[in-house]
């Protein structure tokens, strides 16, 4: 088990790892997503309903935003709210006759005359509260940079000496 601290990042590497986090959670998010949802054709899952078009831009959007909140996330920030609004967004881009649990609670003909004319509000909600919680996450990093600035490594000694 390490006991030691962890080494500081450079000013060059946390811009890079935060990059580098940030789209691979953004692009696992649209990928995941849009497979299950069936927004694009896949072997994995079929769309018993057409795609609407606001659907795969509302994918794109809900992979941007969940990137921006992972690279920008500090330690002391709860992401709570970028969690829900993925959690709406997804239910509001899914295929209306493919979601069972929902299709057993309100019944087949009942969830497609009520819920399926709500789902793009359903999905701006939940891209809303990915919005809100990604500005949070980013006015949190903000004031932790303010307050505790990259950590700049010193160059190597070449003299020998000590300070």
């Amino acid at each position: 088990m390490r006991t030691e601290p962890h080494e500081p990042l450079s000013k060059t590497q946390e811009p890079f790892l935060r990059y580098f986090r940030g789209t691979i959670v953004g692009l696992a998010v649209f990928a995941a997503f849009g497979t299950v949802s069936a927004v694009w054709a896949n072997p994995f899952f079929v769309r018993m309903t057409p795609v609407g078009s606001w659907e795969f831009p509302a994918t794109a959007i809900m992979g941007i935003l969940a990137g921006i909140t992972a690279a920008l996330w500090v330690p002391h920030c709860r992401v709570r709210g970028s969690g829900s609004g993925g959690v709406a967004g997804f239910v509001g881009i899914a295929c209306p006759t493919c979601n069972k649990i929902l299709m057993l609670l309100f019944g087949g003909p009942a969830f497609l005359a009520w819920f399926d004319p709500i789902r793009p509000y359903v999905a701006s909600g939940g891209i809303a509260m990915m919005a809100l919680a990604a500005f949070r996450v980013w006015r949190t990093f903000r004031e932790s940079r303010a307050l505790s600035p990259a950590v700049d490594l010193p160059a190597a000694r070449t003299d020998g000496g000590s300070s």
